[in-house]
């Protein structure tokens, strides 16, 4: 396995990414579709809802919308690789303002298509399949080497702003004007950001034509060559399929043995902050094993799990979420910087395209295995053998060489 580089903690003498123009553009774009898309998820719910009055309808459309980005994952890192990633995130970037205008002027016609709205999604989903794997590429080809670690920190506290912000936007559109609005907020966004891309400079390595097969496999290879990732990809996952779970079993326990809905509502918040922490922590410290630190982080999410399958005091489940959820916060931007001081810089994208790919494969699983294991053993069984598996999982990785000497 290839050394892990070491350490760089950036020098005072080195300005903030924000004040470079190319990042400042490219941090303000996606900060802006953070926050649109924050509020989507809240209104297509309730507007699928509202329309046909069917959860199989709204299973559909959000399964229209996964499946395509899970498919196209892998095609999309090596688009990101093989062309310049602006120009691919500025393409997705139009795609997605379009599907996300279609279903709101849908939605604000009063007579909604849901063959429309799942094609709708179905296409924006394929279009995040390639502008995901481009985010590394932008942010490492905007700024200096010395000023990774700022620009993801600051990149994860737009993300944790927009979990706070997003739900209580969707929430003042639907409640004021309608679902519509919040996707055509939500495009509006997009276009802005494209608009952005368009002055953005981004430094890039090109990358000789091969066939797509050798460019999967070539990226397969980096990520299996480093036993520090492909392991923490396992954790990685699990944490996801474990909080597929959750979000599936837990509002029912919080409604029924909690104190109702306000206390999930309430979870949610301080989850929403704990993420916003995480992030702010993630930006000042330097561990001295990043990597091993962000893992030990995650295996927090165990305890919440364990808590509401034993139905405990509501106050000690919401704070454990919140500090769950700051691990979270914690890991994106020091993950972030790992894999790009890490990763060849002309494997990046497919690199990226695969983490996503392992990372959220598992969260289809949980959805569909915790309401069956639910209906025949009771919440407390699935809510445990997540804990268990993303406890196991992400503690595990300790025990691998290159977790423990990544520096």
């Amino acid at each position: 396995m290839p050394a892990a580089p070491a350490r760089a903690d950036a020098p005072a003498t080195v300005p903030h990414p924000l004040r470079t123009r190319s990042f400042r553009l490219l941090f303000t774009g996606r900060a802006l579709s953070l926050l649109g898309d924050a509020a989507i998820p809240a209104a297509l719910a309730l507007a699928v809802l509202e329309a046909t009055g069917s959860t199989s309808a709204l299973a559909l459309v959000l399964g229209c919308a996964m499946v395509p980005r899970l498919l196209l994952l892998p095609l999309g890192g090596v688009v990101g690789d093989r062309f310049d990633a602006r120009t691919v995130a500025l393409v997705t970037d139009v795609v997605r303002c379009a599907t996300q205008l279609l279903v709101g002027v849908q939605l604000l016609g009063g007579t909604p298509s849901l063959a429309v709205l799942a094609v709708a999604e179905a296409i924006g989903g394929a279009a995040g399949a390639f502008a995901m794997p481009t985010g590394s590429p932008l942010v490492k080809g905007t700024v200096a080497p010395e000023a990774l670690h700022r620009a993801n920190a600051a990149m994860g506290i737009a993300r944790s702003a927009s979990r706070l912000g997003g739900p209580a936007l969707a929430g003042a559109l639907v409640l004021t004007v309608g679902p519509g609005w919040a996707f055509v907020l939500d495009g509006a966004t997009f276009a802005v950001s494209a608009l952005l891309l368009t002055a953005v400079r981004v430094t890039r390595v090109r990358i000789p034509r091969r066939s797509l097969r050798a460019d999967l496999a070539e990226g397969w290879q980096e990520v299996r060559s480093r036993d520090w990732y492909w392991t923490s990809l396992i954790g990685h996952s699990a944490w996801n399929g474990a909080a597929a779970v959750l979000m599936t079993l837990g509002p029912a326990v919080a409604v029924q043995r909690l104190g109702g809905g306000t206390t999930w509502v309430l979870l949610l918040q301080v989850g929403a902050v704990g993420f916003l922490l995480g992030a702010l922590l993630a930006g000042r410290a330097r561990p001295k094993r990043p990597v091993l630190t962000a893992n030990l982080g995650l295996a927090t999410y165990a305890l919440p799990l364990i808590l509401l399958a034993v139905a405990a005091p509501a106050p000690l489940t919401i704070a454990a979420y919140g500090l769950a959820q700051a691990g979270l916060g914690f890991l994106s931007p020091v993950w972030d910087t790992a894999v790009q001081r890490a990763v060849p810089e002309h494997a990046l994208a497919r690199v990226t395209s695969y983490d996503w790919l392992v990372s959220l494969a598992a969260m289809p699983l949980g959805y569909a295995l915790a309401p069956l294991a639910a209906s025949a053993w009771g919440p407390e069984v699935p809510l445990l053998a997540a804990a268990v598996v993303v406890g196991g999982c992400c503690l595990g990785t300790a025990l691998v060489p290159g977790v423990r000497r990544f520096r």
